[in-house]
């Protein structure tokens, strides 16, 4: 019989990835089933792009790529982060991957030892901790509460901090909560780590442009820093390029290096073509995909509003990415047609079953009491998904 490792055997499932596999199997069983699960925008990627792609299948792109990327693609990537972050950045600090997650898991396979401690903010992305766990570090989840928008405080910071810690890791806006740091939220926790120079900081900024209050902070902004910051970014939201899979970092040329020399041992350079078309994508302003964000904002309001009228359902405003991420806790210890919620994975499941709604455990983002939403579907969805969600709690 084959052994699998332990490594695989204590790594947990992509609860995203899992409930999207449910609802597609529910919906080839005949269900109608309405998919609120997954982080994918519903809109195609931008016909500019999908024409530097064909360009570039027509001149033959079709050899490996450099494993840290195009010179061309690290040129516009350099440009971009200039252009929309004031971050200065040269080659040998970028870092091209088979999408962003990929980039993160370079970052801890490169920096991680044994027994190393990386802060998580509660919420945070699903994937963070194993990722972590994998490399044999400890993740050291922080919880924050809705009242104060998800958001880690400077002093929730500085407690988590002991002599183990190695990195912290966040997203903004965050994945699933929505949440947006200012630059005076990340100074504050700025002024905490300039005690504890050693500390990795690690910005997970993929829904950068997906953001409805104007202007977005990251953590390399600061002198102070810059040089001890991992700015991690992509084109899977902003540009609708889920399946293309490319993700890049800025980060200290020591960490590019590395990144560089361990996925030259994993899987080498990103798709070419995707490269190309990445190229044109960046270069391009970020008003030409305004159009997306400015439907997501107008599904937020819609959805905060239906949501408003259910009873049990605690919400605050999520102020980018395209996720509510309510508290559901008032449903806990309660029986609907003879199935008894215990916690946030029964209430999923529950909603699942009964509504037709495919939604996400906030159990999965490190936060038990919560869901998270997807706002990334049609009006008529959302507005027929939450009606139904209503319907199976009356």
């Amino acid at each position: 019989m084959t052994q699998l490792s332990d490594r695989v055997l204590n790594m947990a499932t992509s609860a995203t990835l899992a409930m999207a596999a449910k609802a597609r199997e529910l919906k080839a069983e005949g269900k109608d089933i309405i998919g609120l699960s997954l982080g994918e925008p519903d809109f195609n990627t931008p016909d500019f792009i999908k024409d530097a792609a064909i360009q570039a299948v027509n001149d033959n792109y079709n050899s490996y790529t450099p494993v840290d990327g195009y010179v061309e693609l690290k040129d516009a990537i350099i440009t971009k982060f200039k252009r929309d972050n004031n971050l200065s950045y040269k080659h040998s600090q970028i870092v091209v991957s088979t999408g962003a997650k990929q980039s993160l898991a370079n970052i801890a396979a490169v920096l991680l030892n044994k027994g190393d401690e990386v802060i998580l903010p509660c919420p945070y992305w699903v994937s963070y901790s194993d990722i972590v766990k994998l490399n044999e570090g400890v993740p050291v989840e922080v919880n924050t509460s809705i009242e104060n928008d998800f958001k880690l405080t400077p002093q929730q910071l500085e407690a988590a901090i002991t002599p183990k810690t190695k990195m912290i890791w966040y997203s903004s806006p965050c994945n699933p909560s929505g949440s947006v740091y200012s630059k005076e939220e990340l100074r504050a926790l700025a002024d905490v780590l300039q005690k504890y120079p050693n500390i990795i900081v690690v910005s997970d900024e993929i829904y950068e442009h997906i953001n409805f209050i104007g202007g977005h902070a990251s953590m390399a902004q600061f002198d102070d820093m810059f040089d001890r910051t991992v700015t991690v970014n992509g084109v899977s939201k902003a540009f609708a390029m889920t399946g293309w899979r490319i993700g890049y970092i800025g980060a200290p040329e020591k960490i590019a290096r590395a990144c560089n020399k361990m996925q030259g041992q994993i899987t080498s350079g990103a798709n070419c073509i995707a490269q190309r078309a990445v190229i044109t994508a960046l270069n391009a302003s970020p008003s030409r995909v305004q159009f997306m964000v400015d439907e997501f904002k107008v599904r937020r309001e819609l959805i905060l509003g239906l949501l408003s009228d259910i009873e049990g359902f605690k919400t605050n405003v999520p102020e980018g990415a395209f996720y509510v991420f309510p508290d559901v806790s008032h449903f806990f210890g309660k029986t609907f047609k003879g199935q008894k919620i215990d916690n946030a994975t029964d209430f999923s499941l529950y909603l699942l079953e009964h509504a037709n709604v495919a939604t996400v455990t906030g159990i999965a983002f490190g936060n038990p009491d919560c869901i998270r939403i997807s706002y990334a579907a049609s009006q008529e969805q959302i507005i027929e998904a939450i009606k139904r969600i209503k319907e199976a709690l009356s």
